[in-house]
């Protein structure tokens, strides 16, 4: 609580600041503390819900609660797990304290404790979490702004894994191979790669939403609810021709039945074992989707709304470097430079590069 609770004499009084009232100062008429502090915090809660039009300030577990009544229904079931493990694992203390009472240190002091046990990048998640439910009362009206002000932890960004071309149709393969109880799995991988859905888009993906003569695909399910046309590459069409049906789900379980989160992680292990390609996720085929485009030199607001991100910033973020481009690079450079490189990669001299202006 933001309350100083002090005696004077033999009875204890209590202070606060709340806007727009400013400072308050009562005394409990009280010689007993803990008494004391009661009849504190009830004249706070009061105080903080009469500066909010007489609408009661909830404690974060209790706005948790209300987030999951209100918005789980709107929102995605990863987006939801994560708040639910916030709310199941990780409050760190913060379960019973009003939102209007959680400011900076104690933000701070609770991450600190999520950071024994957890690394930057998830203390960064679970801030994410925290920030996502107490600016949901923000726009509610219960709070006129965030009560604290922490800043993300520096993260080292990792470099992450992209399907090589020269590998791509093993690799379906070794998928096919590795799900022929469920040979839905090795489509759904198919249509994560070439058209770039997420796993979820891949599960709720149906024949209606494919146009045969344009050669297109508009999801009618999305994470941002965009609805656009993807360009469906000709060898998806021609893959996905002999499965052909009028309406349906395109990849459903042997019964007929929609798969669950995670249904490909097994069988897109399994090819990675097979194929040496280590880290291929079904996110990381779109961030090869997304790489190859790239460096085709599709623009950047293509491959935006291909990947339907509302930010251009997420965009960037999931191009890789292809180190086959940097190596050409190099050699070019070399070449200027007077260097032959050998294919052992020693370095010899040779002829220096003469610009035909000079």
């Amino acid at each position: 609580m933001s309350i100083d609770v002090f005696r004077v004499g033999r009875v204890y009084h209590y202070r606060f600041q709340v806007r727009p009232f400013g400072r308050v100062q009562r005394s409990t008429r009280l010689t007993d503390k803990s008494k004391a502090i009661a009849v504190a915090e009830r004249a706070y809660t009061e105080a903080i819900t009469r500066a909010n039009g007489g609408n009661p300030i909830p404690t974060l577990a209790a706005l948790l609660a209300d987030w999951q009544a209100v918005r789980a229904a709107h929102s995605s079931a990863h987006h939801v797990r994560s708040v639910e493990t916030f709310g199941r694992l990780h409050m760190h203390g913060m379960a019973q304290l009003l939102i209007s009472d959680i400011d900076t240190y104690t933000v701070e002091r609770a991450r600190s404790i999520h950071l024994q046990t957890h690394n930057h990048a998830s203390a960064n998640h679970w801030l994410r979490i925290l920030k996502l439910l107490v600016n949901w009362a923000v726009r509610r009206g219960i709070l006129a702004r965030l009560p604290w002000s922490v800043a993300m932890l520096s993260v080292q960004k990792r470099p992450r894994t992209i399907l090589p071309l020269s590998a791509a149709l093993s690799w379906f393969a070794a998928v096919d191979a590795a799900s022929t109880r469920a040979p839905s799995i090795g489509v759904a991988v198919r249509l994560m790669l070439w058209l770039g859905l997420r796993e979820s888009e891949a599960i709720s993906a149906r024949w209606e939403w494919i146009d045969w003569e344009r050669h297109t695909y508009t999801p009618g399910k999305t994470k941002g609810k965009e609805a656009d046309a993807l360009r469906m590459f000709d060898y998806l069409t021609d893959h996905l021709a002999p499965l052909r049906r009028a309406e349906g789900l395109i990849i459903s379980q042997p019964d007929g039945q929609p798969f669950g989160p995670g249904f490909a992680r097994s069988a897109i292990r399994a090819a990675n074992a097979q194929c040496a390609t280590k880290g291929i996720t079904p996110h990381r085929l779109r961030g090869t989707i997304a790489t190859m485009m790239s460096e085709a030199g599709a623009p950047m607001q293509t491959i935006q709304a291909y990947l339907r991100h509302k930010d251009v910033r997420t965009t960037m973020a999931y191009l890789e470097k292809n180190m086959d481009l940097i190596i050409t690079a190099q050699g070019k450079i070399a070449e200027k430079v007077g260097l032959t490189w050998r294919e052992n990669g020693e370095a010899i001299e040779s002829k220096p590069y003469r610009d035909s202006t000079s």
